[in-house]
């Protein structure tokens, strides 16, 4: 465990020191604090998006899925689009970031919380019940997309294009001052009810049987997950797979269900990708690729792996 944690520890390392000096001519001072601004973004994302889904599946008991099934992408891409079609182009455009980002934030974690409030009762039934819901909704989150997208002028739709897919290119700094306090909280709480997860873990059954208010700490859980899947998705747009990719990944190179070490590992390896392989698009190839495309297609990969190896905890 030890040896697996040293080389990942150098591969993060490696990989920041390469997106922070590969390819930097001119003025060190400026491409320090330019390339540094956008590495703790894509630090805050790697983490928000890894934390969350490790708790996601163990909330869940199932390594198949991944928080985009409770519809957050489809919410978002629908918010977005409602955004555009009430303001307009310009409007949407020239709309503060910080105003747009604690929307979306509030819009998000309401609506999850509100279908957990309502659907939650006794035992994982009404839980996988919830997962079919946030499917359905999803569904109807795309139509709802679909049918405002045909009724928005087509240049107003060009300056809606850009903020339907995730962008690991044009992460709005502006936002990390409100985005890292909110993930540094969430990943403390998870860090400290790491034992509690362990729990959880076992199974509803065997975690009441051991003294665990299962409802209370599942409701935790799930708001905790909300809060760092709605922040990575307001600062980057929605990301499916990427999650699913890091936590696969995590469990083989740990081999273990204690959740500290997985916590740990699927963090570097959460960095080691977004950051290294953003180093190597922006600096090696000039863009002449985009990550999250890459990173999507392999996760889509990982999932039908998965599932054809009938893979649940």
């Amino acid at each position: 465990m030890a040896r697996t944690f040293c080389i990942l520890g150098l591969c993060t390392l490696l990989s920041i020191t390469a997106f922070m000096v590969l390819g930097a001519r001119g003025n060190w001072d400026f491409i320090l604090v330019f390339r540094g601004t956008k590495l703790v973004a894509l630090v805050l994302v790697a983490t928000a998006i890894a934390v969350a889904t490790i708790v996601f599946q163990t909330l869940t008991s199932n390594r198949i899925l991944t928080p985009s099934i409770m519809g957050f992408d489809a919410l978002y891409i629908l918010l977005q689009t409602a955004l555009v079609f009430i303001l307009g182009g310009f409007g949407f455009a020239s709309l503060a970031p910080e105003l747009k980002f604690a929307l979306e934030l509030c819009l998000l974690s309401a609506a999850s919380l509100a279908l957990f409030g309502s659907l939650i009762g006794q035992g994982m039934h009404d839980l996988f019940r919830m997962l079919l819901v946030g499917v359905v909704f999803g569904v109807l989150f795309r139509s709802l997309t679909g049918l405002l997208q045909r009724m928005i002028d087509p240049n107003e739709f060009s300056v809606l294009q850009g903020s339907l897919f995730a962008s690991f290119n044009k992460v709005d700094t502006t936002l990390i001052a409100l985005a890292t306090p909110l993930v540094l909280a969430c990943c403390a709480l998870a860090w400290h009810k790491r034992n509690v997860w362990d729990v959880m873990a076992l199974g509803r059954e065997q975690a009441i049987s051991l003294g665990l208010n299962y409802k209370r700490e599942l409701m935790v859980g799930l708001a905790l997950v909300t809060a760092l899947i709605a922040t990575s998705t307001a600062l980057v747009g929605p990301v499916a797979f990427f999650g699913l990719l890091v936590s696969a990944i995590s469990y083989e190179v740990t081999k273990t269900h204690h959740h500290g070490p997985i916590f740990l590992s699927s963090i570097l390896i959460s960095i080691i990708v977004l950051v290294g392989g953003q180093a190597i698009f922006e600096r090696v190839l000039g863009l002449g690729a985009t990550l999250s495309i890459v990173v999507e297609f392999l996760g889509g990969l990982v999932f039908l792996f998965l599932i054809l190896r009938r893979v649940r905890v």
